[in-house]
């Protein structure tokens, strides 16, 4: 199958994927939660009517979430898939958003520097051959004290039997929560302890979806004793510093 991507650094997701991102589960579970939780990890006030871009908005299902929350003053939103930029503008136009959309690889923003105030990236770095470039596009795009909002999940969750049969990745990219917060460090973002949180969701245990959890017959592992599926980070790029 040709792929109808724009770029080879996106792999291209399964025709299940693609039916399961615009489902209630994906909107509910996965999208509301997230953009909830990196509300909450925020230490300084939202900054006001920000210039917002959704990193690989897909078929645009987190735009209502994102106005909601965030109230930006222009919301972009880039994917590479002209299929999905198409869905994005319709849900666009059913929510009566203004959005400016763009079909581009997320390592090449076709964006001004210093131009961004908020980086929305949820679910979408795994899905990237070419994560550091991607990264240091993201820093380049952002203002000053601009923020990453970063939610992803991690090997432990993608390498499992379920996520392999019904989706498809990059798999020789994938990384533990630690080390994806080390890769924005290394980038220059700046983060503390109460700017991260590792969500142990249901959907993202692939072995058992909690099932024994939730019928008693075991007890959660805390943070720091378990292999995290999932990592959440607001992450910002200093007033004054160079990208490295």
């Amino acid at each position: 199958m040709t792929s109808r991507y724009l770029s080879k650094n996106y792999v291209e997701e399964t025709r299940f994927g693609f039916w399961f991102l615009r489902s209630h589960t994906w909107q509910h579970h996965v999208l509301r939660v997230a953009i909830n939780d990196l509300r909450s990890l925020f230490s300084e006030p939202l900054p006001d009517a920000p210039v917002l871009l959704d990193a690989g908005c897909g078929q645009g299902k987190s735009f209502k979430l994102l106005q909601q929350v965030f109230a930006p003053g222009r919301l972009i939103g880039v994917d590479a898939d002209p299929h999905s930029l198409e869905m994005s503008r319709e849900e666009a136009t059913r929510q009566h958003l203004a959005v400016e959309l763009i079909g581009s690889d997320c390592a090449t923003l076709d964006l001004p520097d210093a131009s961004v105030d908020i980086v929305f990236c949820h679910q979408t770095f795994h899905h990237l051959v070419e994560q550091h470039h991607a990264l240091q596009a993201f820093y380049r795009v952002l203002k000053p004290g601009g923020y990453l909002l970063f939610a992803e999940s991690t090997e432990a969750y993608i390498d499992t039997w379920v996520i392999r049969w019904l989706f498809r990745h990059p798999m020789h990219v994938q990384k533990s929560a630690e080390a994806y917060l080390q890769m924005l460090r290394e980038q220059g973002f700046e983060f503390a302890a109460q700017n991260v949180s590792y969500p142990y969701l249901w959907w993202s245990r692939a072995t058992d979806f909690g099932l024994l959890e939730r019928w008693g017959l075991r007890q959660p592992k805390p943070v720091g004793q378990r292999e995290e599926t999932l990592v959440n980070c607001v992450a910002r790029k200093p007033l004054r510093s160079a990208a490295p």
